[in-house]
């Protein structure tokens, strides 16, 4: 593939902001509603300063926009299709590494993931 057409310029820093499992669980957290701070910390279970830290990560990646409401901000994902490739490629992987099982990393260790972070559906 020529490098003009090879997305890996593009795509990099999206999936280097994905790695973390945390910003993932907050993108899995949001779903299609938009949600304040406090509702983010409840599904996801992490400390509010280490949510809003992620949460400012996402938005500067553009993976979530804020609203203020009052004295509330809400988060959104930007375009509801986002949590739908995280779907598809949660599926893609799933089907092509029948090795592993889902509690297992890749060292056969128990994945520190729970199942909010192993899931988006």
């Amino acid at each position: 593939m020529p490098e003009a057409s090879c997305p890996a310029r593009l795509l990099s820093p999206i999936f280097k902001v994905l790695a973390e499992p945390n910003r993932l669980s907050i993108l899995c957290a949001l779903g299609t509603e938009c949600r304040p701070v406090t509702d983010i910390i409840r599904a996801t279970e992490l400390p509010q300063t280490n949510v809003s830290f992620h949460l400012r990560i996402l938005r500067e990646a553009g993976l979530v926009r804020a609203e203020r409401r009052g004295s509330f901000v809400y988060y959104c994902l930007p375009d509801p299709d986002l949590l739908g490739i995280l779907e598809s490629l949660q599926a893609w992987v799933g089907a092509h590494t029948p090795l592993l099982s889902p509690d297992e990393d890749v060292d056969g260790s128990t994945s520190s993931l729970d199942r909010r972070t192993r899931s988006c559906g």
